[in-house]
C-alpha cells in the first residue's frame, strides 16, 4: 500500500510544500496553505498519454479523430470545427451565465441523433436536470443523467458506459476518496482533473469539464487545472 504523507497546498496557486508557511512561497500569498493528505508515489498518472512508437507526422492516421459536431454552430467554431475524441474541454463563466443550459442541450442534440453521452452532475438532481431540459426545450428521453460527487463512482460509470461524449458539472464539486480535503480545494480540483483526463485518454471518451470562476473572473482552483484540458473556454 502507498505510503501517506501530509504536505501543505496553496490555494491560490497551487504550491506544494513539506511544512507550513505563513507565507506561500510560490506566489507570496499569506495564510493560504492548507494541510492535504496524498497518497506518496505510485502510478496513478501513468497512461494519461498512451505511449506509442515516434513516427512522422505524414505517416499518422487522423482518420481516428473525426470532430463530432455539437450542433451548435458557434460552439463548434470555437471547439476549432467541433469535439474531439478523448478531448478533455475546461468551460468557465459566471453563475447563472449558461454553462450547464449549453451543455445539456449540446448533449441533447448528440443523444437525439443516437450518440451516446452521460451528465454527471454534481449540484443538481436528476429531477432538477429533467424539468431544466423540458423547460429550455432540449429535453432528449435517452440522455443518461448521473447526479454524483465522488470520482472513483464516476469513473467506474464511465468506463462501463464508455459513451461518446460525457459532461462533468462541476469539478469543483467532485472529490476523490484518496484525499482528506474537501471537495473544491486545490487538491482535490488537481486530482480528479488528472484521473478524468487519464480516462479520457485512455478510453476515448470526449469529456467536457464545468469549472466555477472567482470574483476576479478566473477559473477557480489550480493554474495547473488549465494545463491539463486539451481546451479552455470563457
Amino acid at each position: 500500500m502507498a505510503k501517506i504523507k501530509s504536505q501543505f497546498t496553496c490555494h491560490l496557486c497551487g504550491g506544494s510544500f513539506p511544512k507550513w508557511q505563513g507565507q506561500c512561497p510560490a506566489c507570496q500569498a499569506w495564510n493560504s496553505l492548507e494541510e492535504t493528505l496524498e497518497q506518496g508515489p505510485n502510478h496513478r498518472y501513468q497512461g494519461i498519454v498512451q505511449a506509442s512508437a515516434q513516427q512522422t507526422l505524414a505517416h499518422i492516421d487522423l482518420e481516428d479523430f473525426a470532430r463530432i459536431s455539437t450542433r451548435i454552430p458557434e460552439f463548434d467554431r470555437v471547439l476549432g470545427g467541433g469535439l474531439v475524441d478523448a478531448g478533455v474541454v475546461l468551460i468557465g463563466g459566471d453563475p447563472g451565465i449558461g454553462k450547464s443550459t449549453l451543455l445539456l442541450q449540446t448533449l441533447a442534440g448528440l443523444s437525439l441523433e443516437g450518440q451516446s453521452v452521460v451528465y454527471v452532475s454534481g449540484e443538481e438532481s436528476a429531477a432538477q436536470i429533467a424539468l431544466r431540459a423540458k423547460r429550455t426545450g432540449c429535453f432528449a428521453p435517452d440522455l443518461v443523467v448521473f447526479p454524483e460527487i465522488q470520482l472513483e463512482k464516476i469513473l467506474s460509470n464511465l468506463e462501463l458506459a464508455r459513451p461518446k461524449v460525457a459532461v462533468i458539472d462541476s469539478i469543483q464539486t467532485i472529490y476523490s476518496e484518496a484525499l482528506s480535503s474537501a471537495p473544491g480545494s486545490v487538491a482535490q480540483v488537481r486530482e480528479c482533473a488528472a484521473q478524468l483526463t487519464r480516462l479520457a485518454k485512455s478510453s476515448g471518451i470526449s469529456i467536457i469539464l464545468v469549472g466555477h470562476v472567482t470574483k476576479e473572473g478566473n477559473i477557480a482552483g489550480p493554474r495547473v487545472l488549465e494545463h491539463m484540458v486539451d481546451t479552455v473556454l470563457y
